[in-house]
């Protein structure tokens, strides 16, 4: 299984969405959006043309953090839980 976190160490909702993933055991590859452009520019490819990023773009956030992986987008602590190792 590979999911990606698209994350900013800049955003609050960041340190605790990595302490679930680690504390369910969850592996994934980071990519820190504000760390560079190229990584910037990737989410954004996504994140402009996924209609899963319609609901969180309504409200003007980012969308992040968000893990991607198995075509699911989750957004929150929650939606982690079924993938629990």
């Amino acid at each position: 299984m590979s999911h990606i976190l698209y994350y900013s160490d800049t955003c609050p909702h960041t340190k605790p969405f990595v302490e679930e993933l680690k504390r369910l055991g969850i592996p994934y590859r980071s990519v820190n959006i504000t760390e560079s452009m190229p990584n910037l520019k990737a989410f954004l490819a996504l994140r402009d043309y996924e209609p899963a990023f319609d609901g969180v773009k309504a409200k003007g956030h980012v969308g992040v953090p968000v893990l991607v992986g198995d075509g699911a987008f989750r957004f929150d602590l929650n939606s982690l839980k079924d993938l629990q190792a």
